[in-house]
């Protein structure tokens, strides 16, 4: 009977100190608009610009990449205005429904953050 106790207590100390750890580093909105614009950011570079044809760019004489650089600023208020929080403490759930104009899609984004790190699980055109 008083293993149990011992197992019990050690259990039970155990989830106090994971539960106060996650609640210190569950992230902040700030830090999820830096982790968001980083991830938009770099599919921009990476996915958009490639698939832009190089003789539009000489045609037109734009950086595609530079484009991106100097619209940072835009993008992250566009995060900032279209991401809702949900704070459950120990970790939070960010929602982006990232919808700029009516001739581009729209995505919805759904980003757990926990442990001053996140995993977006949730990622659709609509």
């Amino acid at each position: 009977m008083k293993v149990w106790t011992i197992i019990a207590s050690v259990g039970i100390a155990g989830f106090t100190v994971l539960g106060l750890a996650m609640a210190n580093t569950n992230p902040k909105q700030a830090k999820y608009e830096e982790y968001a614009v980083g991830k938009l950011t770099t599919y921009l570079k990476t996915d958009f610009c490639q698939k832009t044809p190089n003789f539009l760019q000489n045609l037109i004489q734009f950086n595609c990449n530079e484009l991106i650089d100097s619209v940072n600023p835009q993008i992250r208020d566009i995060i900032t205005s279209t991401t809702k929080r949900q704070d459950y403490l120990i970790f939070s759930v960010y929602t982006t429904n990232l919808k700029i104009d009516n001739l581009i899609p729209g995505y919805t984004f759904e980003t757990v953050g926990a442990f001053d790190n996140f995993y977006t699980y949730k990622a659709e055109k609509q």
